[in-house]
Parts: structure tokens; sequence; C-alpha cells
């Protein structure tokens, strides 16, 4: 997003909060020359059907909803059999945990509709679940401040992945700097940041500190 907007320091504001959840789908296995259409019970295409509402309703929660379908697995995975069972990850995200569990109440409630209207089983597990974190406004403001100080091009963001400061935010103030990388590529051996950005946020991260420690 920083590197999208063209801008050097994101004040970061908080973390979101996730849920990872399991979905299993169970039809029927079926050899898919002799077995017509109408009497399929293909657990692949009914499944399709709520990755994509997955998507959806991320998009319905703008600006900070993530909708995530990034595992899959199909039984028997044959290319001349019909999928009898399929078992899929789903990764929802949101600001808040009021949110982001209302994202969840949604997709269950179009799986339930999905299932009813396919005659199909369909199963949701919930896998792990991590709350949203608010960062502390002081440590959030003396970041913005010590971008403005330093004129550097800055916004709001917040942190779509987890990191320490979540914990770190449990135990005292806490905040974060974020800085573009390439395509928004980071914790990959392709990351690729320009040492100007590295230094712009290292620069903010040394005043923000000192304004805490009080000599600023």
């Amino acid at each position: 997003m920083l590197e999208d907007a063209d801008v050097t320091i994101g004040v970061v504001q908080g973390v979101l909060g996730i849920r990872w959840f399991d979905c299993t789908v169970t039809g029927m296995e079926a050899h898919a020359g002799p077995t017509p259409m109408a009497l399929r019970k293909d657990a692949m295409q009914v499944s399709s059907r709520i990755m994509q509402e997955v998507v959806a309703c991320a998009m319905r929660h703008q600006p900070h909803g993530r909708g995530t379908v990034g595992m899959v697995q199909v039984f028997p995975n044959s290319r001349n059999v019909i999928p009898g069972r399929v078992k899929f990850s789903i990764d929802l995200r949101n600001a808040t945990d009021a949110l982001v569990d209302q994202m969840a109440d949604e997709v269950k409630a179009y799986a339930a509709k999905v299932a009813q209207d396919s005659g199909l089983d369909v199963k949701i597990e919930m896998v792990s679940s991590y709350p949203a974190q608010v960062f502390h406004s002081d440590c959030v403001d003396a970041v913005g401040r010590a971008a403005k100080k330093l004129g550097y091009s800055n916004m709001p963001a917040v942190s779509g992945a987890g990191h320490d400061a979540v914990y770190m935010a449990r135990l005292a103030p806490s905040g974060m700097i974020f800085i573009p990388c390439k395509d928004g590529i980071s914790h990959n051996e392709i990351e690729d940041a320009k040492p100007e950005h590295i230094t712009a946020g290292c620069n903010v991260l040394l005043h923000a500190m000192l304004e805490r420690a009080g000599v600023a």
C-alpha cells in the first residue's frame, strides 16, 4: 500500500484480527464418464461457491476486510473421478474482532444455505483465533510526529499480518513503523527495500524513541 501510494512511512495503528477455519464439504465420489450431471453430488462445485463467498465477504467489508482460501485438498484427487470430499482453509481478517466475527457469521450462513440447496454436508470448524490489536496512541502519535518532523511523507496503516508487537502491546505501550517494499513482498528472500526508505524508517524510530524517553 505504501509503494502504491508513493508514501515513505506507514504509521501503524494496529493489527487485524484473524480467524482461521477448516471447511469440509462431503458429497459422493463417482466416475466422471457414466454419471449424468443431474445426478452428481460434486463436493468441488459446492466448495467453489463457498470459496467465492469468502472473497466476496471480504470485498463487502472494506477497507480492512480480508478473505483468503489458501489450501485445498480434493479427495480422491483423480482426473476422472467426481470429488467426493473437499477440505479447504478459510482465512478471515478485519480491523476489529466484531467485524471479523461478522464476516465469519456471513460465510457460515452462506455455507449453510449452500448445504441446504445442494443436499451436501458442509462443516466449518475454527482452527485458530487471534484478536485484533490496537496500538498505544502515544506510540502511534510519536511515530507520526517524527515522520512529520523529518519531512517524510506518511499515512495511517494497519498490519494485516501478525507481529511480535501484538504480544508486546499486551505488556507495554507499543507501536510499529512500516516502510515500502517492492511489490509489497516481505519476510521473503526476494524482499527489496530501498536504502533511503530503510534510513527513513530508522530515523523515525530514533526520533520516536527520543520523544518517548523525554529527551527530544
